[in-house]
């Protein structure tokens, strides 16, 4: 069986989730059109056993990593710091655009790195949907010149293209080797944390640009019954007027995420859940070091 580790990685908002969730055939990572939406490294565990399309067993672990941009806070600089620790620890790296390189900043800085990283890179031009025949062969142009790239593919993760592709490519570059996890799971994460990314991934759809990055979720209580799971949930926001935007005229806004989450978290867990959601604020959270500790996106002091 050939095994191996996988890194998703590229700008904020050009679909690395949504490519970890088609390969899975499973959401485990939340997803929105909002930059920055994944905070943590999340792992999505692919097992395949011989078929006519795949004609080998393997167990490929697909890591999707936060979007790679200069950082303006300390929860930026975490956010980034996972993204490029996972480029010599992985066997393939999966570089995904949506653009051409030319186009900004962003993507020249993650090609000037990777130009010093041996590990064995594929790009993915995702969103093929949405790009003419022109535009994608611009694309592929710009990036097979640089001649870093083993492979390049087209996808559109969200119409689940190619998909099959992708895994191919990334499995030419595993060993052979024992499974790492059970055949019969997706991710190492909890449920719990599972949990908090819905929540935060409602909080994401409901709100409003200049409030969504300032916001976090903890939970506080997790206590599953025979015939239901009741869980307590905390939203940190950083000011005392994005606490009001949350919660909403009369409580509205706050039910229907309340509302949403709950839906999705059911179809999760197959069961009936009752949740409860506060928010609390706390002052610029994304630049201390304790409250990024505590939120799990640091290791503590």
């Amino acid at each position: 069986m050939k095994t191996g580790f996988v890194a998703i990685i590229g700008r904020p908002n050009v679909g690395k989730s949504t490519l970890l969730n088609a390969i899975l055939g499973e959401k485990i990572a939340i997803t929105t059109d909002k930059p920055q939406t994944t905070r943590n490294t999340i792992r999505g565990i692919y097992t395949h056993y011989a078929d006519d399309e795949l004609d080998e067993d393997m167990q490929l672990v697909f890591i999707d990593t936060p979007g790679i941009h200069r950082p303006r806070t300390k929860l930026g600089e975490f956010m980034t710091e996972s993204a490029v620790g996972t480029f010599k620890e992985v066997d393939a790296i999966v570089y995904i655009v949506d653009d051409k390189l030319s186009s900004g900043p962003g993507d020249k800085y993650i090609t000037e790195m990777l130009d010093e990283v041996t590990t064995p890179k594929i790009l993915v031009i995702n969103k093929i949907d949405k790009l003419g025949p022109e535009e994608f062969a611009e694309i592929y142009k710009e990036y097979d010149e640089l001649g870093i790239f083993e492979e390049i593919i087209g996808t559109s993760a969200v119409e689940g293209k190619n998909i099959g592709h992708v895994i191919k490519a990334a499995a030419e570059f595993m060993e052979e080797g024992p499974m790492f996890f059970p055949d019969d799971m997706i991710t190492e994460h909890p449920e719990r944390f599972i949990v908090s990314e819905i929540i935060r991934e409602k909080i994401l759809m409901y709100l409003q640009d200049e409030v969504p990055h300032g916001v976090a979720v903890e939970i506080e209580r997790y206590k599953e019954e025979s015939d239901i799971t009741r869980i307590n949930a905390i939203i940190y926001c950083e000011r005392k007027s994005h606490k009001g935007m949350i919660i909403g005229k009369g409580g509205r806004k706050l039910k229907g995420i309340g509302k949403s989450a709950r839906e999705e978290i059911e179809a999760l867990l197959g069961t009936k859940v009752y949740l409860e959601l506060w928010v609390k604020v706390k002052e610029n959270w994304r630049d201390s070091d304790i409250a990024l500790s505590n939120f799990g996106y640091k290791e503590q002091m």
